[in-house]
C-alpha cells in the first residue's frame, strides 16, 4: 500500500490546457479525420495552407456554441456569495479552486493533481527540429495528390491491369469484386486534403510506437451512385481510388517514400496508405521525426441516405431477388457502420471541437483516457478490442451533450479532467451495452436481432460508435473500467500509479489460463468469400460456446485476434494469417473453478433439457439429488484424469461444438508454476486441502490438553503461531517439521514475580503437562527443550509433543506478566547499558513470539480460506526465495505479507485466481518496491467479513484509514532519520495488527546487500516473464514473427528456469555432501542423539533433523562478521558466502579483529618518513577456508573459494 495522497496547499497551479495525443477528440483550427473507419486517432483536421478558425464552423441547430469567457476582473468585484454562484455555473472554474487546494471531487487529492500534471507535460511531443522533416514531407504529399491526373472510367480488368503495369495491386476487400462487374471505377481529384489530429494542434503525444500523422482525402461525390452502398460497391470503388493515390505516390520522380497498405483499426473494408522515410538520408526522409504519416480516405455526408445505414438493414444481397419485400436477408450492422463511418468526418470533426471549446477540461480528459487505454492494451483495432483514442473522446463529447429524453447531460462541461475521465469510466462500467443499447438523438435505429454487438449509437451522427467491438473486448472494457473505478475511489490511497502508469495487459498476470487454437484448425479449409467475417463469426460462436459452458467458473474471457499488419503496395496482402493463432484468455473464479457437478434444467422442463442435452451430448444425465429434484447434469471427475477440470470443460467443449482436430490442435496452459510445489493442489477447490491432516493433529491436541482435568491452571488460549498452521509452509505434509504452538494459561497472582523464575515456573508446567499427557493419553510421545541458555530473561523451555499420528507440535507457554516486568527494566535507568539492551532485546522477543506471531497466523490463516490461491502463491514465494538462498535472511512472515499484499490490494487487476498469477504478480510488486522510501503496509481487514474473528475471538482489527496510514509513514521516516544507512532497519513492513514496522525485519533481517539482491533477481524474473509475452504475442498474433516448423519456438519460460540461482556471483561456496542431505534417515552425531532424548524412540529420531542448516547457523555465528551467508533451506546442497568488504580491506593490526587474519606491510607514516612501515592485517581466505573444511568434516564434500 503506497502512502496516502495528503492534501496540500497548492501555491499557484494552472490546468495544463493542452490537447490530446493521437487523435482524442480535439479540434481548434478545422476538421476531424475519422480512425478505423470513424474517426482517426487524431481528430482534428487543419488545412496544410489556410487554417480555419473555430468561430469559422458550423453548427446545426441540436448542437450548442461555445460559452464566452468570464472577466475576472469583474468578478473580483462582486460578493462572496456572487463568486459562490458563478463558481457553480461557469464551465471550468472546477479547475481553479479559490484557496489553492484541490477537494476530492474535483481530483481526488492535491497530490494527485499533481501527478496528473507531470503525467499530461510527460506524454507531450517537445516539438523542434526532430519533427520538421515530418511536417515537410507532409506538404510534399499534399503537392503530389494535388498534381494527379484524372483518370477516365474502366472496368475492374481494366483497372487492374493499368495499376499492374505502375506496380501497383488495388487493395481489394473480400470477397474480391467480379470481373463481369457493370459498373465502372474511376478517379477524380478530391474535393480536400487535410492534416488531422492532434499533430497539427500541437498536442500530440509520444509512446513506444511511432507518431502518426495523418491527411485526410475527401473524395468527390460525383464518383458514386445512389445504390453504391450495396454488395461493397462503394469499397470497391474506394480501394481503386486509394490505389490511384499509392501509384503517384510511389512513382513520383522527386520525392521517394516508403509506400505500404494497411487496414485502418483491422477493418479490411478500410484500406489506408502508410507513408514512411526513405531513410536515404536525403531531403524528406523524416526518420528522425520517428513517425509515420497515414492517407485515408473520406466522403462528404450526402453521398449516402442515412437510413438505409441504419444498424438493422441489410446492405449485402448476393442473390437474384434479394430486394423483394420478405427476401432481404439478415441485417449487416458492421458493414453499414463501415459505410457510415467514412460520411462521418465532418459531422464528428463538429462534435468534438464543440465539446473541446466547451469544456475546458475535455482535450485532457481525453489525454488521460488514451493513457488508461494504451496500458490495458487496448485500441481502435478490432484485434485490441475496437475501443480506442476517437471511441474515447467520442464517447466524453456525447456525454457532455444534453440528453433529450432527461434535458441533462451526464457529464457537466464544469467538470475537471479528473471529473470527465471517472465520469466516463463510471458511464462504461454500469452499462452492459450488449444487453441494453444506448441510443441517443433518434427514434429510426434498433438493434438487429440476436446480435451481440455492444450498441452506444449516435443518432445524430447514424453511427454505432462500437462497431468493431465484440462481446469479449466490450466485457473486457467494461471489467477495467469497474476495476478502475474501485481504485478512483480509495480514500486511503491514490492509485495514480495503478490507474495511469502500470501495465495491465500482460497475459502472465492479467489472466489464469489461455487456449491457443492455431487457425489451420480453426478456420474453413479454403479461403472463401469474406474470410474475416467468416471468422469473426466462428470466433462469436466459440465465445458462446465456452461461457455457456463455462459458467460461472470464470469472471471473465477474452479472446485475442492475429493482426495481418501493413503489405507492400506492389502485390495483394498474403493469407498468412493463417499461419497464426487465436488466444482465449481467462480470468478463473478460484471458488468455482473446479466444481464437479453442473446442475442444468429440470426434468420437466422439455424445451430447456433438451437444449441442455444437445448442448452437453452424452456428458449430459439425468440425476435425482437428495432434495427430490431431478435434474439434468453434468459430472467431471479428477479421479479418470489428472487434468484439471477447466481444462476438461473446454477440450470436451471444442470437440463437441468445433470437431476433434479443433480439440487436439489447441493448447491449453493454467497455473503452470503450481507443479513446483508438493503436494499439488491436483485441481481440488482449496489450496489448504494438503494441510487438513495437520490441522486435524492441531484440533485433536488441542482437545487433549484441555481435557487434562490435574493441571494447577485452566488453559485460556492455544494459539497456533507456525507456517504450518497458517497453510504456507512449502512442504505441507512433512512429518520432521515441528510446528509452534502457545499456551496461556489464567491469571493468577501465585506466578512469581521475577523473570528467572518466572521461566523455572514455565519449565515446571511444561514437565507437568508432558507427565499428565503421557499418562492419560496414550500414544503421546513429549520431549522438553531448552532454548536460548545465554539470556535468562528470555523464554528457557518448550515442550515437543509427537502425536501418534506422526506429527509433532512444540509448545511455548505464554504469560502476560513477562512484558511488564521487562518494560519495567527499559525505564530503570538504573540499570546499565548491556542489561537495557537485553532487555530490549527480550521484549521484542516477547512481542514476536507471544503477541505478534498468533495474530499474524490467524489473520493468513483466515485469509488461506477466503482466497483458496493464497496458501500456494505463498508456497510458491518461498520456495522461490529458497532457491535463491535468500531464505535464510526473509523471516517466513515478512513473505507471507509481500504475498498476502498481492491478493488484498490487487490492483490494478482482480485478486488473484491460482498460485501462478499470485505468484508472478508478487515478483512484479517486489522488483518495482522502493524499499528505501517506500514501506510496505498490508491491511488484513481489506474486504473483511464482519463475522471473522482474531486470535482470542475478538474482531481483527479495524480496516486502516488515511490517518492510520499516515501514522505508519511516520514512523518509516523516522526510522529512515534515525538510521539512514540501514544498518538495523532495511525493509519495513507495517499491518493493521501491527503498526510497528519491524516486527519480521529488526537487526538487518535482511540487510541491505540481501534486499538488493531480492529486487535484482525479482526484477531480472519479470523482464524475462515480459520477453515471454512477447515472444508468444509475436509467434500467435502479430506478423512479424512465424512458428519454428518442428515447433520449438514457442517462447514460453520453463517455471524451473526462474527457481535457478547462480552461483558464481558468490565468493564462498560449500558443496553438502549427498550422503548428509535433508534426505538422511539417522542421525550420526552423538549430540543431535542427545538432542533427540535417551529414548531413541523412531518416531522422535528425525523430529527437526536439519543438521545441515545447524552447521549453517553455526557459521553464521563464527564468521558472520567476515562472510555473509546464503543457503537453502528445501534443498540444503549448497552454502554460499560473500567476503564483507569491511573485512576484506587491509586495516591496522588490532587485538581480537573478529575473523582469521594474516600479517601484511603497511604504509609508512607520512609524518616520519625514517620509521618502520606499519604492520596491517588483511582477510586469511585460506585459513578460513581450512577452518570450514575442519569444521564440516563429512558434512562437506568441497569448499572452493572463488574470488
Amino acid at each position: 500500500m503506497a502512502p496516502p495522497a495528503t492534501k496540500r496547499r497548492k501555491i499557484q497551479h494552472r490546468n495544463a490546457s493542452s490537447g490530446n495525443d493521437d487523435g482524442l477528440a480535439s479540434a481548434s483550427n478545422g476538421g476531424s479525420l475519422q480512425e478505423n473507419g470513424v474517426a482517426n486517432s487524431d481528430t482534428s483536421m487543419v488545412d496544410l495552407e489556410v487554417g480555419t478558425h473555430p468561430s469559422d464552423v458550423e453548427y446545426s441547430s441540436g448542437e450548442e456554441r461555445p460559452r464566452p469567457t468570464v472577466d475576472r476582473k469583474k468578478e473580483e468585484k462582486h460578493t462572496n456569495l456572487d463568486r459562490q454562484k458563478k463558481t457553480r455555473l461557469q464551465p471550468g472554474l472546477a479547475e481553479r479552486p479559490q484557496d489553492g487546494v484541490y477537494n476530492a471531487e474535483v481530483y481526488k487529492s492535491n497530490m494527485f493533481k499533481l501527478q496528473m500534471d507531470d503525467l499530461l507535460q510527460q506524454v507531450r511531443v517537445k516539438y523542434g527540429k526532430k519533427e520538421a522533416p515530418a511536417e515537410d514531407a507532409m506538404r510534399v504529399l499534399k503537392d503530389i495528390i494535388e498534381q494527379l491526373p484524372n483518370r477516365e472510367p474502366q472496368t475492374i480488368s481494366d483497372a487492374e491491369k493499368s495499376l499492374e503495369t505502375e506496380g501497383i495491386a488495388i487493395p481489394f476487400p473480400q470477397p474480391r469484386p467480379p470481373k463481369d462487374a457493370k459498373y465502372k471505377l474511376q478517379y477524380l481529384r478530391p474535393t480536400s486534403i487535410n492534416a488531422t489530429g492532434s499533430y497539427p494542434l500541437k498536442v500530440a503525444s509520444r509512446n513506444e510506437e511511432d507518431l502518426s500523422i495523418d491527411l485526410v482525402v475527401t473524395m468527390s461525390e460525383a464518383l458514386f451512385q445512389e445504390k453504391d452502398y450495396l454488395n461493397h460497391r462503394y469499397f470497391y470503388k474506394r480501394s481503386y481510388y486509394l490505389a490511384c493515390l499509392a501509384a503517384g505516390i510511389h512513382n513520383s520522380e522527386q520525392h521517394k517514400f516508403e509506400v505500404s497498405f494497411d487496414c485502418l483499426g483491422g477493418n479490411d473494408l478500410h484500406p489506408v496508405i502508410l507513408v514512411g522515410p526513405s531513410r536515404d538520408g536525403g531531403t524528406y526522409d523524416f526518420s528522425i521525426s520517428r513517425s509515420v504519416i497515414r492517407i485515408m480516405l473520406a466522403i462528404p455526408e450526402s453521398t449516402f441516405s442515412k437510413a438505409k445505414l441504419h444498424p438493422h438493414r441489410n446492405c449485402i444481397r448476393n442473390k437474384v431477388g434479394d430486394e423483394v419485400e420478405g427476401n432481404i436477408g439478415p441485417p449487416t450492422p458492421f458493414y453499414n457502420a463501415s459505410v457510415q463511418a467514412d460520411a462521418s468526418v465532418t459531422a464528428y470533426l463538429k462534435s468534438l471541437h464543440a465539446a473541446s471549446v466547451k469544456s475546458e477540461a475535455f482535450k485532457d480528459a481525453c489525454i488521460l483516457g488514451r493513457v488508461w487505454l494504451r496500458q490495458r492494451g487496448l485500441g481502435t483495432r478490432i484485434q485490441k478490442g475496437g475501443f480506442g483514442n476517437f471511441e474515447w473522446a467520442a464517447v466524453v463529447a456525447l456525454l457532455l451533450q444534453p440528453n433529450p429524453k432527461t434535458g441533462g447531460s451526464v457529464l457537466s462541461a464544469g467538470y475537471s479532467s479528473y471529473q470527465l475521465f471517472k465520469g466516463t469510466l463510471q458511464f462504461l462500467a454500469r452499462h452492459d451495452l450488449c444487453k441494453n443499447p444506448y441510443i441517443l438523438d433518434t427514434q429510426d435505429a434498433e438493434p438487429p436481432k440476436g446480435d451481440t454487438t455492444p450498441m452506444l449509437f449516435d443518432g445524430a451522427r447514424n453511427l454505432n460508435l462500437l462497431y468493431k467491438m465484440a462481446p469479449w473486448s466490450y466485457a473486457h472494457l467494461q471489467q477495467e473500467a469497474k476495476l478502475s473505478v474501485e481504485m478512483l475511489r480509495d480514500t486511503v490511497t491514490d492509485n495514480f500509479e495503478s490507474t495511469f502508469i502500470a501495465k495491465t495487459h500482460l497475459l502472465t498476470h492479467r489472466y489464469d489460463a489461455t487456449l491457443e487454437i492455431p487457425l489451420s484448425v480453426f478456420g474453413p479449409d479454403t479461403i472463401y468469400e469474406d474470410s474475416h467475417r467468416a471468422m469473426f463469426d466462428r470466433c462469436r460462436k466459440l465465445y458462446t460456446n465456452l461461457t455457456r459452458a463455462l459458467t460461472n467458473r470464470i469472471v471473465g474471457m477474452n479472446i485475442l485476434l492475429p493482426d495481418e499488419g501493413a503489405c507492400p503496395v506492389s502485390s495483394q496482402k498474403p493469407f498468412e494469417i493463417r499461419r497464426k493463432s487465436i488466444v482465449v484468455t481467462f480470468a478463473i473464479d478460484a471458488a468455482n473453478a473446479s466444481r464437479t457437478v453442473d446442475h442444468g434444467p429440470s426434468a420437466e422442463n422439455k424445451k430447456e433439457a433438451a437444449s441442455f442435452r444437445k448442448f452437453w451430448g452424452e456428458r449430459a444425465e439425468l440425476r435425482r439429488f437428495k432434495d427430490g429434484s431431478i435434474l439434468e447434469t453434468v459430472v467431471w471427475s479428477l479421479k479418470e484424469s489428472s487434468t484439471p477440470i477447466l481444462e476438461q470443460i473446454v477440450r470436451y467443449t471444442l470437440k463437441q461444438h468445433f470437431g476433434s482436430d479443433l480439440a487436439d490442435g489447441a493448447r491449453f496452459a493454467s497455473d503452470t508454476f503450481a507443479h513446483l510445489i508438493s503436494p499439488s493442489r491436483n485441481g481440488e477447490q482449496s489450496g489448504i486441502s494438503g494441510f487438513s491432516a495437520r490441522m486435524n493433529g492441531f484440533a485433536a491436541l488441542e482437545k487433549d490438553i484441555r481435557g487434562l482435568e490435574s493441571l494447577p491452571l485452566q488453559i485460556r488460549h492455544i494459539s497456533a503461531a507456525d507456517p504450518l498452521l497458517r497453510y504456507t509452509a512449502v512442504h505441507a505434509d512433512s512429518t520432521q517439521e515441528v510446528a509452534s504452538i502457545i499456551v496461556q494459561f489464567e491469571g493468577s497472582a501465585r506466578w512469581p514475580d521475577d523473570l528467572c523464575a518466572i521461566q523455572r515456573t514455565k519449565i515446571a508446567f511444561l514437565l507437568k503437562l508432558a507427565d499428565l499427557l503421557t499418562s492419560e493419553k496414550p500414544g503421546h510421545t513429549t520431549r522438553l527443550g531448552l532454548e536460548n541458555s545465554s539470556e535468562p530473561s528470555q523464554n528457557q523451555a518448550y515442550l515437543d509433543i509427537h502425536q501418534p499420528s506422526g506429527f509433532t507440535f512444540r509448545l511455548r507457554i505464554h504469560h502476560d506478566r513477562e512484558a511488564t516486568l521487562l518494560d519495567r527494566q527499559l525505564k530503570d535507568k538504573t540499570l546499565d547499558g548491556p542489561s537495557r539492551e537485553s532487555a530490549a532485546s527480550a521484549l521484542a522477543l516477547y512481542k514476536r513470539t507471544y503477541i505478534q506471531a498468533p495474530a499474524h497466523s490467524q489473520a493468513i490463516q483466515t485469509l488461506c480460506t477466503r482466497y483458496p490461491a493464497l496458501s500456494p502463491s505463498i508456497r510458491l514465494t518461498k520456495r522461490w526465495f529458497a532457491a535463491h538462498l535468500l531464505s535464510p535472511h526473509f523471516s517466513s512472515e515478512l513473505i507471507e505479507l509481500l504475498v498476502a499484499r498481492t491478493f488484498l490490494q490487487p490492483d490494478p487487476w482482480s485478486t488473484p485466481a491460482c498460485a501462478t498469477t499470485g505468484f508472478l504478480r508478487t515478483l512484479l510488486w517486489i522488483s518495482r518496491w522502493d524499499w528505501r522510501h517506500v514501506p510496505l503496509i498490508v491491511d488484513f481487514s481489506a474486504n473483511k467479513p464482519s463475522s471473522d474473528k482474531g486470535v482470542h475471538g475478538a474482531p481483527l482489527s479495524s480496516s486502516l484509514n488515511a490517518e492510520a496510514v499516515e501514522v505508519i509513514q511516520t514512523r518509516f521516516e523516522a526510522w529512515r532519520r534515525i538510521d539512514p544507512a540501514m544498518n538495523r532497519v532495511v525493509l519495513f513492513a507495517a499491518t493493521n495488527l501491527d503498526n510497528d514496522g519491524t516486527t519480521w525485519t529488526d537487526s538487518s533481517t535482511p540487510e541491505r546487500v540481501v534486499a538488493a539482491r531480492m529486487t535484482a533477481l525479482a526484477k531480472a524474473a519479470t523482464v524475462a516473464l515480459r520477453a515471454q509475452d512477447e515472444t508468444f504475442i509475436a509467434r500467435a498474433l502479430t506478423p512479424a514473427k512465424a512458428p519454428d516448423e518442428d515447433g520449438t519456438d514457442t517462447g514460453i519460460i520453463v517455471p524451473q528456469t526462474l527457481f535457478v540461482s547462480q552461483l558464481h556471483e558468490y565468493d564462498v561456496v560449500i558443496s553438502i555432501a549427498s550422503k548428509m542431505l535433508k534426505s538422511k534417515k539417522e542421525a550420526k552425531y552423538k549430540n543431535l542423539e542427545m538432542q533427540q532424548g535417551s529414548s531413541k524412540s523412531s518416531h522422535m529420531q528425525n523430529v527437526d533433523y536439519a543438521p545441515v542448516v545447524l552447521f549453517a547457523e553455526d557459521l553464521k555465528n563464527i564468521y558472520g562478521d567476515a562472510v555473509l551467508w546464503f543457503w537453502d533451506p528445501e534443498a540444503l546442497d549448497t552454502i554460499a558466502g560473500l567476503w564483507n568488504p569491511i573485512s576484506t580491506t587491509q586495516r591496522p593490526w588490532k587485538v581480537k579483529a573478529g575473523w582469521n587474519s594474516v600479517p601484511v606491510i603497511g604504509k609508512k607514516s607520512k609524518d616520519d618518513d625514517q620509521s618502520d612501515a606499519a604492520v596491517d592485517i588483511r582477510i586469511n581466505k585460506a585459513g578460513i577456508s581450512n577452518e570450514i573444511a575442519r569444521l564440516g568434516g563429512s558434512l562437506i564434500s568441497k569448499v572452493e573459494v572463488r574470488r
